[in-house]
């Protein structure tokens, strides 16, 4: 009977305060901080904690620290904190902008950080170590967001690879093939070559969490060779051959393509020592009514889109089905390619990507 006169006392004197109180957390500053004053004083002038904590919509455990820190500190200890993410240091913009330039003009170990690829840790050592400024990796990833960075996965360039070379290509050379091109009514093609073997188990595979999945294989490695052509219309030409490559090889595929075509070929291929031997130079001369080659710059795989026929073929006609011998694997790939030569769209698609847009507008 004593707790309940108490507690009636208690509550008319305390009743236009917490009337309308269902949560603490949705009051306004000054509101929770008048919240936390009055139920200290609730609890010093003889209340539970419990009580005072039903009474002002909170948990028990946040009054009672409000009283330890009261009894530690005194009312300084009750005020609100600035509410939101702290303000701490910040970069100017004019080294925001330095930060930016180097981010995209130069790769982390040029800079000599101990990095292959930007992250936002390289940022973060960047900064401090261009400005002295010590930043945290979730403020960079904010930084890095609003400068128009995302991560992706880069296109691998050789450092042999020259600029300038590249730059003529893709601004003199090729506009002048598409030129003669469409004087002579010919084709233009890409050509690339490429090995594939038994023991290549790129990709992934499902296993348990911690544990490395192990892939059993055998001693016994075979493989076999592939040559390609595409044009941007859709067209592929293909021979899988067990030798390795040479001149021969190189020209029995490009008589084959001659009987299949109609018109004029403008072959683009790369450097390779094949390509370029004195043996193909003179057929090439021999035959230089029905087929012209041009070759693409030096450390240029990303510019030829046959590359994306390599890849498509590794990942789906090797990887994902694995031959038991050579004759199943020349088997595999072969059929992939012709399922490919069916679906001209697809091979459309190797020119969509970036680095060989430049291509997607030959003569048909």
């Amino acid at each position: 009977m004593e707790q309940k006169i108490h507690d009636i006392s208690y509550n008319s004197m305390y009743d236009s305060i917490v009337m309308e109180i269902k949560d603490a957390r949705k009051l306004t500053t000054q509101s929770q901080e008048d919240i936390r004053r009055k139920a200290v004083n609730a609890v010093l002038s003889g209340i539970t904690q419990v009580y005072t904590a039903e009474l002002f919509g909170v948990c028990r455990q946040s009054v009672a620290k409000w009283v330890r820190a009261y009894k530690e500190n005194g009312q300084r200890a009750l005020k609100s904190k600035k509410r939101g993410r702290p303000k701490g240091i910040s970069l100017l913009s004019w080294q925001a902008a330095q930060i930016v330039y180097r981010i995209m003009d130069k790769q982390p170990d040029q800079l000599k950080l101990p990095f292959y690829l930007w992250s936002r840790k390289a940022v973060v050592e960047l900064i401090e170590k261009r400005f002295g400024i010590t930043l945290s990796i979730w403020t960079i990833g904010r930084y890095l967001k609003r400068w128009g960075f995302t991560p992706q996965k880069p296109i691998k360039k050789a450092y042999e690879q020259n600029p300038e070379e590249v730059k003529k290509w893709l601004e003199e050379e090729y506009p002048n093939i598409e030129k003669q091109a469409k004087a002579y009514a010919a084709g233009i093609y890409w050509g690339d070559e490429m090995g594939v073997r038994s023991d290549d188990i790129g990709g992934r595979t499902y296993g348990k969490k911690g544990k490395t999945p192990v892939i059993l294989s055998t001693g016994y490695r075979f493989g076999c060779n592939m040559i390609s052509a595409i044009s941007n219309h859709g067209s592929l030409y293909f021979m899988v051959y067990k030798e390795r490559f040479t001149s021969d090889i190189f020209i029995k595929f490009l008589k084959r393509m001659i009987r299949q075509l109609a018109r004029k070929i403008f072959f683009i291929v790369d450097r390779h020592p094949v390509h370029r031997s004195k043996k193909v130079k003179k057929w090439e001369d021999e035959n230089k009514q029905y087929i012209k080659l041009f070759y693409l710059p030096t450390y240029s795989p990303e510019l030829n889109p046959d590359e994306y026929v390599n890849q498509d073929v590794k990942s789906n006609a090797v990887r994902r089905q694995r031959p038991r011998n050579e004759n199943q694997m020349i088997k595999n790939v072969r059929s992939y390619l012709r399922k490919r030569q069916n679906q001209p769209e697809v091979v459309q698609r190797y020119f969509q990507k970036e680095s060989v847009q430049y291509a997607a507008g030959d003569v048909k």
